[in-house]
């Protein structure tokens, strides 16, 4: 069911603080054969669902005209990595060339891969010190990119870590001890470590910003700022953003040289995700979602809520219905949030309650519908829910239970995001939301 799952084993999942650097490390390949390399990679089966331009829209190139080393081609392609998105296309050369980038691209669109690959292509692992850092805003989201970067990496000899608040300090600094060339942290940790005068950044020529609007919110205080005055003179930026509020511009103006600037948002929201409204009053809800459950052909769902209560509350209702359901928010256990995570994306529960928490970056792609149990105040918010399903141009639904309180916030943020939340409709077609279903007339036309 899972196109992208993470084995039980895999450590940095489960024990983000008890993570082995030498099992995260492989030599490069001994086989010198140029020819037929590629047919020697364990590449997984091709994702055959259909996908949408915010994925398709490419110019034609493809991984190998970027002059990457072999040894990272081959972990592109075993990841089930075939051409890069556009996003990718745009921002891998500029960023191999040296230069600052401010990039702009749609949630879901293959944004990990658009920065983790210049990266580690740039890495000299002959050095043992900090090269690259890369810092996002949520544990469970330097908990996926690190991931991603270590399987990336799996062929070459090159060391990632991660580190994250909720996490054994004096782990994270034995590890780092053992000498790491990439780091992908939360902004606290990382100056933690800095401020200890563990993490030594004056070789450190990559500072990658991830979900950058959010970290220059006031949630993290101008952290950057000092992060960034531990870095060398000379250093690359790469500033990741879906949306780009003045603290981004005003910060990009202070550290950012000559920025190249990307910017495939001519819409905000994913071509692929139908939104539809409900109008219930608030002791409805949870009768239209045991509704929707039983109408829906649901493969994984995400549930939001606006509270940590309103989150076990709910999560407990569905338990009561007979529905498998797991909870997250963020102030449950950093042991308990990892295992939830992991054991969602494995693909053991179908649906999960959560607070915003998971609305940034996180990639489930078996989830195809999310639903807003509570409607949020935000149309940033509202964007990053409803980005969690409909991932890399696949196709997904965004279902919204609307009170009468919520309506005029529900105008507003159909205003601000250029964008139309339909009434549900009695029947919602399969073919909106249903991989399966896509496949299968993808086969019809095929064999006519």
């Amino acid at each position: 069911m899972m196109t992208d799952t993470l084995t039980p084993n895999n450590h940095v999942i489960a024990l983000p603080g008890k993570l082995d650097i030498d099992n995260q490390t492989a030599s490069p390949p001994t086989n010198n054969d140029d020819l037929g390399w590629k047919s020697k990679l364990k590449i997984p089966p091709k994702d055959r669902r259909i996908q949408t331009s915010d994925v398709t829209d490419r110019r034609g190139n493809e991984f190998e005209e970027f002059c990457l080393k072999r040894e990272l081609l081959m972990g592109i392609f075993e990841k089930g990595w075939e051409k890069p998105s556009p996003i990718q296309e745009a921002s891998i050369p500029i960023a191999l060339s040296g230069k600052d980038i401010l990039a702009r691209a749609k949630n879901g669109t293959g944004k990990t891969g658009a920065y983790s690959i210049p990266v580690l292509e740039q890495i000299d692992s002959k050095k043992d010190c900090i090269q690259a850092l890369i810092i996002v805003p949520t544990r469970e989201l330097a908990l996926q990119t690190s991931q991603i970067c270590i399987e990336l990496a799996k062929h070459m000899n090159v060391r990632v870590m991660v580190t994250t608040g909720g996490t054994n300090l004096r782990d994270d600094i034995m590890r780092i001890y053992q000498k790491v060339q990439v780091i992908i942290a939360t902004p606290g940790r990382i100056l933690d470590l800095m401020e200890k005068k563990v993490a030594e950044m004056d070789q450190c020529k990559i500072l990658v910003l991830d979900e950058a609007d959010k970290l220059l919110s006031q949630d993290f205080k101008g952290m950057l700022d000092v992060v960034i005055k531990n870095l060398p003179q000379e250093r690359q930026i790469l500033l990741f953003s879906a949306t780009f509020p003045l603290t981004v511009e005003q910060f990009m103006k202070k550290h950012l040289r000559d920025p190249y600037e990307i910017n495939l948002m001519e819409e905000l929201t994913l071509k692929g995700v139908t939104q539809y409204y409900a109008f219930v009053q608030e002791r409805q809800k949870v009768h239209c979602l045991n509704t929707l459950f039983s109408k829906l052909q649901i493969n994984q769902s995400i549930i939001f809520c606006n509270s940590t209560q309103r989150v076990e509350l709910l999560a407990k209702k569905i338990t009561e219905l007979g529905y498998c359901c797991y909870y997250i928010h963020a102030k449950m256990a950093q042991a308990h949030r990892n295992r939830v995570f992991h054991d969602f994306r494995s693909g053991l529960c179908r649906n999960l309650v959560c607070s915003d928490l998971f609305t940034r970056g996180i990639d489930v792609q078996a989830v195809n519908v999310v639903i807003n149990f509570d409607f949020p105040k935000m149309a940033e918010t509202y964007l990053h829910r409803i980005g969690r399903s409909g991932r890399f141009g696949h196709y997904g639904l965004a279902i919204n239970l609307i009170t009468y309180d919520d309506r005029f916030t529900l105008h507003r943020i159909e205003q601000e995001l250029g964008t139309e939340i339909k009434p549900i409709p009695k029947v919602i077609d399969p073919k909106l939301y249903v991989a399966s279903k896509l496949e299968d007339d993808d086969d019809d036309d095929d064999e006519k």
